[in-house]
């Protein structure tokens, strides 16, 4: 693991007992509360020196009370340094009102609204979609983008018509792992990659895996195509917790990463598990 402590850019937490999140009757995995007294423990032997919390697509009717709990969390735990709050964008211009009340707290530096779960793949680019996302620079938000690999063709339509915006891809795109599946989402992540307003975030590859019997060899042609794409100037690391967990424990993910990069340099791993996080996270 990293020789020196680590910003982890994707954490979750969530309390069902504080909040409602109707996807984890689907998952009875991950049905309960995961805590950050949990994640603490979770992390074992890895240093992390900071966090960023990602909305977990609780009812959006509570989505500033999400917010306002994790702000709570901050204040007990101040390694937690920034939020990615979750917003209706498909609303357009009268997300506005909703994201201005967003930036008055100092710990939200950008926004998720889940793309993966729409059945229709060019969702991305309904028009009060895109308008909701042209406004994020207004509020000094990134928009983190968590799609699967089959809405990547859509992701970049977005992206060249909110040239203003920072994206975050979320988990390298979804690529089918699990099938050993390069193509199509290899070429169209090098598309997304020469967009110079995207940043790819190297996080849960596991839970596109075979759960259960995954390897790293299973995982290195796509580390490896990530950072051919985006290099080491555009790529941060995110755990994945607690989703991660239905496949792995997080000593082994960051382990496995770090494994995988042995070649890199000192430099190239500050920027991957530390800078690139602080710079486009303003944390």
């Amino acid at each position: 693991m990293p020789s020196f402590p680590l910003v982890d850019t994707h954490l979750h937490l969530w309390d069902p007992g504080r909040l409602r999140y109707p996807w984890l009757a689907g998952v009875p995995a991950l049905n309960r509360s995961h805590l950050i007294d949990d994640y603490r423990r979770a992390c074992g032997a890895v240093d992390v020196a900071k966090m960023v919390f990602v909305q977990c697509d609780c009812d959006p009717a509570q989505a500033l009370d999400e917010v306002n709990w994790v702000t709570d969390v901050a204040r007990r735990d101040p390694r937690l340094r920034g939020i990615v709050a979750q917003a209706s964008l498909e609303r357009g211009e009268a997300a506005d009102a909703h994201l201005a009340q967003l930036a008055k707290n100092p710990l939200v530096k950008g926004v998720r609204r889940l793309i993966q779960s729409e059945a229709d793949d060019a969702f991305c680019l309904r028009p009060d979609f895109v308008r909701g996302v042209q406004l994020l620079p207004r509020h000094g938000f990134s928009f983190d983008l968590c799609i699967l690999h089959r809405q990547l063709a859509a992701a970049i339509a977005l992206v060249r018509q909110c040239p203003h915006v920072t994206f975050v891809l979320d988990h390298i795109g979804k690529p089918d792992i699990k099938s050993g599946r390069l193509d199509p989402w290899r070429a169209e992540l090098r598309e997304l990659s020469q967009l110079e307003n995207v940043w790819c975030k190297v996080s849960g590859l596991v839970t596109e895996a075979d759960f259960a019997r995954w390897t790293p060899a299973d995982l290195q042609p796509y580390l490896d195509h990530v950072f051919a794409c985006f290099g080491f100037d555009r790529v941060m690391f995110g755990g994945d917790w607690p989703v991660s967990t239905q496949a792995t424990e997080y000593p082994r993910w960051v382990d496995t990463v770090d494994d995988a990069l042995r070649g890199a340099t000192a430099d190239e791993l500050q920027r991957f598990y530390v800078r690139n996080a602080q710079r486009v996270y303003r944390l």
